[in-house]
């Protein structure tokens, strides 16, 4: 995920250094190992596990735990961890977590999406936004999408009601009004994106620079247009919402590169390039099943990085 990118070469935002020092680490980074989903085969549990046995093929989100670039990883059974969707494979269940927690979160949580809404997704072909697209329409939204001339085609393959060539047309001056504008990839600004809002819309974005707080603390008193911004909620009872609508065939997994374990500094400088479209995966560990884990200890055999 790009927040590897982001821990690994300390991006944070605007704001938030001395913050972030002390939360990742003051001099070296407290946590040593990347990777913040996975997916994998448990091959062993905690004496107290009752939820979860030896084989059971699974998928999770780790971002404040242990890191999932290991060929093994002990994960509490109450955390952010749930049965892998059946029709999945194991590189695309460790593609979801991320993206797919990030947008349900935002989307659902924060701007209580409803059918019938317009919902424009910015950034509509990157890891959150491939999902934001499908959410959005499971939520009966009515949804356009913003990408660059060479993912148009992948936004419309995802269902997307309309798409938007960023690089021709601008959505903040194009006429169009919106119930929800979910900022995906923190590239879009209030200021300009309000105008597309329909009064008493949300402006939605993933990026929590200081500025955003400010606004958005303003907003939540001035006006009929609101900034919501902030951290999405990893729980497995998402984890089992996407696993459903997985199966259900309302959400596909969008995977543009494949890296061994031992090319991760190429995924990494890959995805900073910020063209991707959907994930990058890391094979961890290619001569077993895919693995990962619930308190007790287990290996993984990819992740998105």
């Amino acid at each position: 995920a790009s927040g590897d990118c982001r821990s690994r070469s300390f991006d944070v935002p605007q704001g938030y250094s001395r913050p972030a020092r002390l939360s990742m680490g003051i001099t070296r980074p407290k946590k040593q190992i990347l990777g913040t989903e996975l997916s994998g085969d448990i091959v062993a549990i905690g004496r107290d596990v009752t939820r979860y046995h030896v084989g059971d093929a699974v998928f999770a989100a780790v971002t404040f735990g242990p890191g999932a670039h290991a060929e093994y990883c002990a994960l509490p059974e109450d955390t952010a961890l749930a049965p892998k969707p059946a029709n999945m494979s194991f590189e695309e269940a460790a593609a979801m977590p991320f993206g797919g927690l990030t947008a349900l979160h935002f989307l659902r949580n924060k701007g209580a999406i409803q059918p019938g809404q317009k919902v424009l997704i910015n950034g509509a072909s990157g890891s959150i936004g491939t999902y934001a697209v499908q959410l959005a329409k499971h939520f009966g939204a009515e949804v356009t999408g913003v990408c660059s001339t060479a993912n148009v085609d992948l936004v419309r393959s995802l269902d997307a009601d309309h798409v938007i060539d960023y690089k021709r047309d601008d959505f903040t001056t194009g006429g169009e009004t919106y119930d929800i504008i979910f900022d995906a990839v923190g590239k879009s600004d209030f200021a300009r994106a309000q105008h597309a809002l329909k009064p008493g819309g949300a402006f939605l974005t993933v990026e929590m620079a200081l500025s955003n707080i400010l606004t958005m603390f303003r907003t939540s008193f001035v006006g009929n247009k609101k900034l919501i911004t902030g951290v999405g909620n990893e729980t497995a009872a998402d984890l089992h919402v996407l696993k459903d609508l997985a199966e259900a065939g309302e959400l596909t997994v969008v995977i543009d590169r494949r890296y061994p374990f031992e090319q991760i500094p190429d995924a990494h400088r890959y995805v900073e390039q910020g063209h991707k479209k959907g994930n990058v995966v890391i094979i961890v560990a290619d001569n077993v099943r895919a693995h990962a884990g619930a308190a007790g200890t287990a290996t993984t055999r990819q992740r998105e990085a």
